[in-house]
C-alpha cells in the first residue's frame, strides 16, 4: 500500500510538471561572475541576466523584457563608469548579434572572415569594450526571451517606430534607477533598425525622462526618416556597387589594381558630381550625357552597359545581387556582399535567398542558446526568438534623424558616431554618410559627428580585423564624448 501511494504521488508530480504552462517570468535575475582578458589585461565582471517588466498606465505588467547586463567588478566609482545600452534591429531582431559578436565579453567561434565553423560555441572576446564601460543588451517585446504577458494587451502599443521608442524609454528609466546609474555617462548603440530606435530614444529620454546622453553609436544605420527619394536614391547605390564589384574582382584592371578606399573615393566623387546631376535631368539629359553615365556606371559597378541602359540607370539592388556573378553561377549577399549564394536557376531578377543571413543564423543560433544555459545559468523552456513576430509594424511618423539632431542641439555633450561596412547592400555605407551630411543642414553640429568605415558588411564586426578596429573606435569615441571634470554643458 505504501509503495502504491508513493507511486501515485510521483505520477501526480510528473503530471503537474508536464502540465505547467510555458511562460517567461515577469521579473527574474540570475547573477554569475567571470573574468575575461581584454587587450592583454584581466577584467573581472558580473553578468546579470533576467527580465524586467513593461507596465501600463495603471501600473500592471503588460510585457517583460529580457536583458543581459555586464558590469566590471573591480571598479568602485560607478558615477564615472560609462553605461552602454545596446539594441539590435529588425525591428523584430533579438540583441544576440552585437551581444555575441561585437562588444560583449564573449564572441562566436567563427573563422577570421566571419563564416561558421564547428564545433559551435563561444570564446573570450579580447576586444570587448567591457574594460571601459558596462553594457546592457536589451531585447524588445517578442525578441529573444521577451514576451507580452498580458493576453488582453493591445499589440499596437509595442509595434511601431514611436510606440517602440516610448515604451523602451520608460523601461530604460526603470533600469537606470534600479541599477543606480543615473550619474554615469550614458551611451546608446543600435544596429540597423536599432539605429532608428536609438536615434528616437535620444530625444525621448531627454525630453520625457530628462535623461541626457553623452553619445549615440549608429551601426549600419537605416534612413532615419531622412528624405533621399528619386535621383538621390538611384545615385547613392553606386559607391556600394563599386565596393562589392571590387571585392569580387569584377572591375576594370586599372580600378582593380587600386586599394578599395581609392576606388570608393573615385566612385563617390563621380556619383556626387556627375551621375546625380545627369539623373536629376531625367528625360531631358542629352544622349551624350546618358551614354557617358551608362559607361561610367558600368565602370564602377562591374555590370555590363546593356543591362544598365535597360534599367535607365536605375539599377535595383536585388538585380545587382543576382547579376554581378551571374556568369559564374553565384549570387552575392544582401547584408554582406562578400558572401556567395547558389540559386535554382541563373536566370531571374533577384536571389533565391540571402546567403549571408543563412550563414549567420547557422553560427549564432546554437551559440546563443548554449551560452545562456551553460555559461550564464539562465534556463527556460521559452524559445529564443532570433527574429520575433512584431508585425504589422507601424512605420509612420519616422522623424528619428530629426529627433537625434534636436537632442544634439539641446545637449552640447551629445556626440554621434556612425559605423558602416563597405560591403553592406541593405544599409549602404554611402547612405550612412548621406544621413550624416543631411541630418543637420546648418553644419553647426558636424564637429560632434564622425564616420568609420570597415572592409566587411552589415555586421562588420564578424571579420576579425574589423572586430578589433571597430571596438577600438568605440573606446576612443567614449573617451572623447566625456568632457573633463567640471566642463559646463553650454555653447
Amino acid at each position: 500500500m505504501r509503495t502504491q501511494f508513493f507511486t501515485l504521488l510521483l505520477c501526480l508530480c510528473a503530471l503537474t510538471a508536464l502540465g505547467q504552462s510555458r511562460k517567461i517570468d515577469v521579473e527574474s535575475t540570475v547573477v554569475t561572475n567571470h573574468e575575461v582578458s581584454i587587450k592583454g589585461k584581466k577584467v573581472p565582471y558580473s553578468a546579470t541576466v533576467g527580465t524586467q517588466p513593461v507596465w501600463n498606465n495603471d501600473g500592471d505588467p503588460v510585457a517583460t523584457l529580457f536583458f543581459t547586463f555586464y558590469q566590471r567588478t573591480d571598479v568602485k566609482d560607478k558615477d564615472t563608469r560609462p553605461l552602454v545600452i545596446s539594441f539590435n534591429g529588425g525591428p523584430g531582431s533579438a540583441s544576440v548579434w552585437m551581444h555575441l559578436a561585437y562588444t560583449g565579453p564573449k564572441i562566436l567561434r567563427i573563422d577570421d572572415e566571419g563564416y561558421p565553423i564547428q564545433p559551435y560555441g563561444v570564446k573570450d572576446n579580447p576586444h570587448s569594450i567591457l574594460d571601459v564601460a558596462d553594457i546592457v543588451f536589451v531585447n524588445p517585446v517578442n525578441t529573444g526571451y521577451s514576451r507580452i504577458v498580458d493576453p488582453e494587451a493591445d499589440r499596437t502599443q509595442f509595434f511601431g517606430v514611436n510606440q517602440d521608442i516610448n515604451y523602451l524609454a520608460e523601461w530604460i528609466n526603470t533600469f537606470v534607477t534600479r541599477t543606480n546609474r543615473w550619474n554615469s555617462p550614458k551611451f546608446l548603440i543600435g544596429e540597423s533598425y536599432g539605429t532608428t530606435r536609438v536615434s528616437g530614444l535620444s530625444h525621448r529620454l531627454q525630453n520625457s525622462h530628462w535623461m541626457y546622453l553623452n553619445g549615440v553609436i549608429l551601426v549600419s544605420p537605416t534612413g532615419l526618416g531622412i528624405d533621399r527619394d528619386g535621383p538621390v536614391n538611384q545615385a547613392n547605390r553606386l559607391p556600394y556597387y563599386a565596393a562589392a564589384a571590387w571585392y569580387h574582382k569584377q572591375l576594370p584592371g586599372d580600378l582593380q589594381s587600386k586599394d578599395l578606399l581609392d576606388v570608393l573615393e573615385e566612385a563617390e566623387t563621380y556619383t556626387m558630381n556627375e551621375l546625380l546631376p545627369t539623373l536629376a535631368k531625367g528625360a531631358w539629359a542629352t544622349d551624350a550625357e546618358k551614354q557617358e553615365a551608362v559607361k561610367m556606371f558600368s565602370r564602377y559597378s562591374g555590370l555590363n552597359e546593356e543591362v544598365i541602359r535597360q534599367h535607365n540607370l536605375d539599377v535595383p539592388t536585388g538585380f545587382f545581387w543576382k547579376e554581378l556573378l551571374r556568369d559564374e553561377g553565384h549570387t552575392v549577399g544582401r547584408l554582406d556582399s562578400r558572401y556567395k549564394g547558389l540559386d535554382r536557376m541563373d536566370a531571374g531578377m533577384s536571389p533565391d535567398f540571402n546567403s549571408e543571413l543563412t550563414s549567420w543564423l547557422h553560427s549564432f543560433t546554437p551559440a546563443i542558446n548554449g551560452y545562456f544555459q551553460n555559461f550564464l545559468n539562465y534556463k527556460t523552456d521559452i524559445k529564443y526568438n532570433m527574429f520575433g513576430p512584431v508585425g504589422p509594424w507601424d512605420r509612420s511618423g519616422d522623424n528619428t534623424g530629426e529627433n537625434l539632431r534636436q537632442a544634439m542641439a539641446m545637449n552640447p555633450y551629445l556626440h554621434v558616431m556612425t559605423q558602416s561596412g563597405y560591403y553592406d547592400g541593405a544599409t549602404t555605407y554611402f547612405n550612412a554618410k548621406y544621413n550624416m551630411w543631411h541630418m543637420d543642414p546648418s553644419g553647426k553640429l558636424k564637429d560632434r559627428m564622425s564616420f568609420k568605415g570597415y572592409r566587411s558588411g552589415h555586421m562588420m564586426y564578424l571579420r576579425a580585423e574589423d572586430l578589433k578596429n571597430a571596438n577600438e573606435d568605440i573606446r576612443v569615441f567614449i573617451k572623447n564624448s566625456i568632457p573633463p571634470a567640471g566642463t559646463p554643458a553650454k555653447y
